[in-house]
């Protein structure tokens, strides 16, 4: 059970004095170079993109912040819901029940082109059971929410009185003010040995040495902040933006990142399931299962797609508030 206060369960704004929101930073907006040309090809080409200052939460929604949605609400998320069929021709009927992608790590080596090598589809799992049904958040409670689809966190935005950011409000937030840095802190991985992100270590998906501690998430606010006090912006768990995935290749003018027109809907189909038309939104930011020798995608450059109705156990989000500085 939460433990909720039900006048600051929703989002502490402004007062009539201009106050900074709790627990929010103010990131200052302007133009910057966005993507990158030296690493995966979907980040190409880098572009100068320009945004607007806002307000992002410091840190990533947690199990504890959305219990308390789920208290005032009594919302239930796309995972606790039975599926429906039409929306999955050709589906197996045992698979039509409430449930989540979880991470499995495989006993020896596999083939690292098939990701179903260590993803298993989990009756019963979502955010209060992260495993599967036989686990539970007790304990993470200050862990990031995952398994949560994208009309889950539209839902607990709207009633924390927030938004969601876009892919280029995403980026530039996340590089802390540092342009063209490879990381939120910097070009160097680890400065002086020092891990500064909940990433994979060692040989993903068979072999994680756990140098950081965690072989899941961790709690927030684990790891130094970036320029602009932002936590967890490289690794830990994707964070949902409100971005259709579509090749940059394909796209055009100052569409051509986070502010995509609302026909890239479509665009953004995954191709290789031409019979499920489940459109696609753009995750940053990589996770604890991200790995030098498969994902190397805890950069701010970084990009994937996922389709908008699936949470994974490394998925999550946190808000923003478009509204001047102080």
């Amino acid at each position: 059970m939460c433990h909720c206060d039900s006048a600051a369960t929703k989002a502490n704004g402004h007062d009539s004095h201009g106050k900074v929101f709790k627990d929010m930073a103010w990131i200052p907006g302007g133009t910057f170079m966005m993507g990158s040309n030296v690493h995966y090809p979907e980040e190409g080409p880098a572009h100068q993109e320009t945004v607007r200052g806002f307000w992002m939460d410091k840190n990533l929604v947690t199990n504890a912040d959305f219990c308390c949605f789920v208290e005032s609400t009594s919302y239930i998320t796309l995972a606790e819901r039975v599926p429906e069929a039409a929306n999955y021709p050709g589906a197996l009927s045992h698979l039509l029940v409430p449930g989540s992608v979880v991470f499995k790590q495989p006993q020896r080596s596999v083939d690292l082109r098939n990701h179903y090598n260590w993803w298993d589809w989990v009756p019963g799992a979502n955010w209060r059971h992260p495993e599967g049904p036989e686990s539970t958040i007790e304990g993470r409670e200050n862990h990031p929410v995952v398994h949560v689809a994208f009309e889950d966190i539209e839902e607990y935005a709207r009633w924390a009185g927030k938004e969601l950011p876009d892919e280029t409000e995403w980026e530039f937030a996340a590089r802390g003010g540092l342009e063209g840095a490879v990381y939120p802190w910097g070009n160097e991985f680890a400065p002086a040995g020092k891990l500064m992100a909940n990433t994979w270590q060692g040989e993903f998906p068979i072999i994680n040495l756990l140098l950081d501690g965690f072989a899941g998430t961790s709690p927030i606010g684990s790891y130094p902040p970036n320029g602009y006090g932002l936590y967890d912006m490289a690794g830990n768990v994707w964070e949902w933006t409100t971005s259709w995935f579509v090749s940059r290749g394909r796209m055009t003018g100052s569409c051509c990142a986070g502010r995509a027109k609302g026909d890239d809907r479509e665009k953004s189909y995954d191709p290789q399931t031409a019979k499920i038309k489940i459109p696609r939104k753009v995750l940053k930011c990589g996770s604890f299962l991200c790995a030098a020798n498969y994902c190397l995608r805890y950069r701010p450059a970084a990009r994937i797609p996922q389709q908008v109705d699936t949470g994974t156990c490394h998925q999550g989000f946190r808000c923003i508030v478009r509204r001047d500085g102080p």
